[in-house]
């Protein structure tokens, strides 16, 4: 019954279309309804970040700065605060043994503070578990969480996921206490789209033998990248002597090099950001699997998921809105004058030009304007729409009986 419907509304969304003088023709109607609006074009609405790091303890501070570096990319590139989710151990920066206290460098050179005083720690210490991080991704939670832990997203989201950790064999280990497979991963994502909450996800993991949690995915609609093989380990870029651990991962490393190389504007794609991957730099084969994902990753910018672009176009006027609209003002009461119309005291005013015996209507009347052919032609379609979807709902109602 159901389907009848849809097809029901289909035909007659094609009929009204060709009635209203729609400027798409038929076969392009029928075109986008069974491509969902064609290869290659990006039909999200709002994009989302989940930042994951699964380790705590000070020896473990390159993975705290490998999140913080990818939360302070992708809010530059324009997702906010409230469309990132960010769980971390949050133990190193305060650590006794932090030679710079409340702070957290990817670099030896220290220019830049990722710790500063501008983040949301969404997940903080202990909550960062396996559980919390699926309830997340499933939206499983208790009616009285806040808002601001959980994922909020529908099917127009595309979604960054970010993970890095120590892990194995289709694993990854959260916080020593516990571990996710790739088993509950790909379940995880699978539950997700059955309950539309994702339109594209971009996973990335930096980990040992990270392309192995990747491997089970089943879900559409996913493009899946890794720092390194089954039996690779993933390697940290360099140590900073004064703080005397490493401070960052060379696969995150070199993700952010290209990334802090464009803007907001950009159209650099993935396939760009993926070709620029050096296994000699990295030390490991990074991975990709991109057969869940339907588009060419030439077509696939990497604002689609680590920005947040809205297509807005400014006028280049350099002239003042207020003196604009005070320009207007004033010509829309000389015209008015003009036809007799006083604007100040929204009475006729009498005028000494002969007095046409049916004169014509203008704006400032309250008078029905005539229809123009446009607009008889839509009012044409919408009563042939609504008598068809009539006599359907007449059709449907007489067939139970």
């Amino acid at each position: 019954m159901r389907g009848v419907l849809n097809l029901l509304l289909f035909f007659l969304g094609v009929f009204a279309a060709a009635c209203c003088g729609s400027e798409n023709s038929t076969e392009e109607v029928l075109e986008e309804f069974y491509s969902g609006g064609g290869e290659g074009s990006s039909r999200h609405t709002n994009n989302w970040a989940v930042l994951v790091s699964t380790s705590r303890f000070w020896f473990n501070y390159r993975h705290m700065a490998n999140v913080l570096s990818m939360y302070r990319t992708v809010k530059r590139l324009g997702i906010p605060d409230s469309q990132i989710i960010l769980m971390l151990s949050d133990d190193v920066s305060c650590n006794p043994r932090n030679t710079f206290p409340g702070t957290v460098y990817n670099n030896a050179d220290r220019a830049l503070d990722l710790y500063g005083d501008n983040i949301e720690v969404d997940y903080r210490g202990y909550e960062v578990t396996v559980e919390n991080f699926i309830r997340l991704l499933t939206d499983r939670w208790d009616p009285d969480t806040p808002r601001s832990k959980r994922l909020l997203t529908d099917d127009r989201s595309n979604i960054f996921i970010y993970m890095t950790g120590h892990g194995g064999n289709e694993f990854l280990k959260f916080q020593d206490a516990d571990e996710i497979g790739s088993f509950d991963l790909a379940d995880a994502f699978e539950q997700m789209w059955e309950k539309r909450r994702y339109n594209e996800i971009l996973f990335m993991i930096d980990t040992c033998q990270a392309n192995t949690m990747y491997s089970k995915f089943y879900s559409p609609n996913i493009l899946a990248v890794g720092s390194s093989e089954i039996e690779e380990n993933s390697y940290s870029h360099h140590a900073d002597q004064d703080v005397g651990v490493a401070v960052i991962d060379r696969f995150t490393y070199y993700n952010l090099e290209f990334l802090e190389s464009i803007d907001k504007s950009s159209k650099q794609t993935m396939a760009d950001l993926f070709a620029s991957y050096n296994p000699k730099d990295i030390h490991s084969n990074p991975g990709i699997r991109s057969d869940l994902f339907k588009k060419d990753l030439k077509d696939v910018l990497i604002t689609d998921f680590f920005g947040n672009i809205q297509d807005v176009h400014v006028d280049n006027a350099k002239s003042s809105i207020l003196s604009l609209t005070k320009s207007s003002h004033e010509n829309e009461i000389i015209e008015a004058k003009s036809e007799g119309i006083d604007l100040t005291s929204a009475k006729p005013v009498p005028s000494t030009a002969g007095q046409d015996a049916n004169p014509k209507p203008h704006s400032n009347d309250l008078h029905i304007q005539s229809l123009d052919e446009n607009d008889q032609k839509g009012l044409k379609g919408f009563f042939v729409a609504g008598s068809a979807v009539t006599l359907a709902c007449i059709w449907l109602a007489s067939s139970f009986y």
